[in-house]
């Protein structure tokens, strides 16, 4: 089983999985698939690009909010954070 190695290469794993759930629900949807098969499909899409979210929110947290904090740019740096939490609502 393939393990990344590091954050940027997690992310990108992801992404690739995620493509290729895409990949098989256009195909599906082209061959007149089962509704409820594509949408389960379309589905594993959606939860792929949630973790991919998460991942990136994860760096972000160690990386760049860490460093605002760090430089006293706290409150922006919460403040991003929030806007971007407040979307996924």
């Amino acid at each position: 089983m393939y393990k990344p190695k590091d954050q940027k290469e997690r992310i990108i794993h992801r992404l690739k999985i995620a493509k290729g759930h895409m990949e098989k629900v256009v195909k599906m949807a082209e061959e007149n698939e089962y509704c409820i098969n594509i949408v389960h499909q379309s589905q594993a899409v959606q939860s792929a690009l949630k973790e991919v979210d998460n991942l990136i929110m994860e760096n972000h947290l160690l990386t760049c909010v860490s460093d605002a904090i760090k430089r006293g740019e706290q409150k922006q740096a919460i403040s991003e954070v929030m806007s971007v939490i407040k979307k996924t609502k």
